[in-house]
């Protein structure tokens, strides 16, 4: 399955995408964090091609109450998926 039909299908399933891809600390992180802040979010799934985003926005996102799991959707993108 292609990034972009499993976006379509997290889409479809009602858990919204922020897709910061091409996007350099700390942007990724700083657009996630406004995410969670400001809906009222049960989940979140964030696409990024930024390694040390791996390390920040679950960092972040676990200070609010998400759990975490990263998973690589291709070489260098990966999937942070956050819910509570």
């Amino acid at each position: 399955m292609s990034i972009e039909q499993e976006i379509s299908q997290t889409e479809e399933q009602g858990i919204p995408v922020l897709d910061v891809r091409g996007e350099i600390c700390p942007y990724p992180m700083m657009q996630t964090n406004k995410e969670l802040d400001e809906k009222n979010l049960t989940a979140l799934e964030v696409l990024t091609d930024h390694p040390p985003a791996l390390g920040t926005i679950p960092h972040e996102a676990m200070k609010r109450g998400y759990g975490c799991e990263i998973e690589e959707v291709r070489s260098g993108e990966w999937k942070i998926s956050l819910f509570k």
